[in-house]
């Protein structure tokens, strides 16, 4: 199951974006809006998935088994104990996904059909010379909007030197 999750990411970008228009055509969808979302979705899975792995590995159970003793039902564990310690691993992985969304420009172009988006938009652009000044804004403006959740997720999943259990008492 591990290996079929991170099979969209492992794959070159054209493999993906042709798996997937010829996927969409068997079943009759035309590329559009909600084939650029199952496309970028496929690989962005993966990547929270991966943040949300390495946080369950590196989970203490007990508190989950203390919530558990103190009479908390699962759902009620789940809730109050096991989400808000993914909480900060869910919002980096988004972040990243978020992020390396903005770099698929080839399975976009497989799925996106007429649709435009800003990276096929900024691709169209470099073969216009007289355009490169505009050009070079949008993109000094994606590199921040793609920076920004990068630096957010850094943060987020960094350890903790700051944790109470790492501190060192000096007298």
């Amino acid at each position: 199951m591990s290996l079929l999750l991170l099979l969209p990411i492992a794959l070159p970008g054209i493999i993906t974006g042709l798996a997937l228009l010829t996927a969409f055509k068997a079943v009759g969808l035309e590329p559009g809006l909600l084939t650029i979302v199952v496309g970028h979705a496929t690989f962005c899975v993966v990547v929270v998935f991966n943040n949300v792995i390495a946080r369950f590995r590196r989970t203490s159970w007990s508190m989950v088994e203390a919530s558990m003793d103190l009479g908390a039902t699962g759902w009620q564990t789940f809730r109050y104990v096991v989400l808000p310690n993914l909480g900060s691993a869910l919002l980096a992985g988004g972040m990243l996904a978020f992020a390396l969304s903005f770099d698929e420009i080839i399975v976009t172009t497989f799925t996106a059909g007429h649709e435009r988006t800003l990276p096929l938009w900024l691709l169209n652009q470099l073969g216009r010379p007289r355009d490169v000044p505009v050009t070079n804004v949008v993109a000094l403006l994606v590199m921040l909007v793609t920076t920004i959740p990068i630096l957010g997720a850094w943060w987020l999943t960094r350890d903790g030197d700051n944790d109470a259990g790492k501190r060192e008492i000096k007298p």
